[in-house]
C-alpha cells in the first residue's frame, strides 16, 4: 500500500475543488506536478512513475486552491441560442429561430450569414453546429486540395471530428491510397488565415511524418509565418472548445 493511501493508475481521475484531475505518467518527469489543460478544462497531475501516481494525488488535493483560480480563470461555456452573432471563418453569423430543417442563409441584402434552425436547448444546439460543421467541411476540402496540389500531392480523403486534444490530424496515402485528413469543426470558429494555416500544417505532414526543418519549409511555402496562427490557437483554443457548453 503506498503512503499516499490508495494505489492509482495512469489516466486515472479524481475531482477536486470541482475540477477534474487526470492523472498521467511522463517517464521523462523528474517531479510531481500539475498543469492546465485548457482545452479539455481539467487539471493534469503528473509523475515520473505509477509508483508515485499517490503522491501527484496528494500533491493535487494539496493544491486545491491553485486548481480552483485556475478553473474560475477559463471561459464560461458559451450556450448556443437564437440572436447570438458568431465568427466562422472570420465573417459574422446571425443565429435565428427557424422552421423545419437548419439551414444556412448566405449574407444578402446588407444582413449578415444566417443560421436558422428550430427547437430550444440542446436540440437547438445540435441543429446549429450541424451547420457549422457542414461549413467547416466545405472550406476546409477546399483548402486542404489547394495545399496538396502546391506540395504536388495527391488530395487525402477529408472528414471534420469533435476533438479535444489535436485540431488536425493526418494519415499519409500508401499504396495508392490518397490519405486521409481529419479537422476539428472548430477551426470554423477561427479567422480563416488561422484554420488555413492548420490545413497548410496537415497537408504539410502528407510528405513529412516530423516536425523536423523540411515539414516547417513546406508550411511556410504556403503559409508564410505560422507563428502568429499557433499563438492565437493557444491563446483562443479554450474559448472556441467552450462553445456550446
Amino acid at each position: 500500500m503506498s503512503p499516499f493511501g490508495r494505489t492509482f493508475a495512469d489516466g486515472d481521475r479524481l475531482e477536486v475543488a470541482g475540477a477534474v484531475v487526470t492523472l498521467k505518467i511522463n517517464r521523462r518527469s523528474r517531479r510531481v506536478s500539475l498543469r492546465l489543460d485548457r482545452t479539455r478544462r481539467q487539471i493534469v497531475a503528473t509523475a515520473p512513475s505509477a509508483r508515485r501516481l499517490p503522491e501527484a494525488a496528494a500533491f493535487a488535493r494539496e493544491r486545491a486552491g491553485w486548481i480552483a483560480e485556475r478553473i474560475a480563470e477559463l471561459p464560461a461555456p458559451d450556450p448556443i441560442r437564437p440572436g447570438m452573432v458568431l465568427q466562422v471563418f472570420g465573417e459574422s453569423v446571425r443565429l435565428e429561430a427557424g422552421q423545419g430543417r437548419a439551414r444556412w442563409l448566405e449574407a444578402a441584402g446588407g444582413e449578415p450569414h444566417r443560421i436558422a434552425a428550430m427547437g430550444e436547448g440542446e436540440g437547438y444546439a445540435r441543429a446549429v453546429i450541424l451547420m457549422i460543421r457542414k461549413r467547416a467541411l466545405a472550406v476546409l476540402m477546399e483548402r486542404t486540395a489547394h495545399h496538396a496540389a502546391r506540395l504536388g500531392a495527391s488530395t487525402p480523403k477529408v472528414a471534420i471530428m469533435d476533438a479535444k486534444a489535436r485540431w488536425g490530424s493526418c494519415r499519409p496515402g500508401r499504396r495508392g491510397d490518397c490519405g486521409s485528413i481529419r479537422y476539428s469543426w472548430r477551426l470554423a470558429l477561427a479567422p480563416f488565415e488561422v484554420a488555413d494555416y492548420v490545413a497548410a500544417h496537415e497537408c504539410a505532414h502528407l510528405l513529412e511524418l516530423n516536425h523536423g526543418p523540411r515539414f516547417w519549409a513546406h508550411v511556410k511555402a504556403l503559409v508564410g509565418d505560422e507563428r502568429p496562427h499557433r499563438a492565437w490557437l493557444r491563446a483562443e483554443g479554450a474559448r472556441l472548445h467552450a462553445f456550446g457548453g
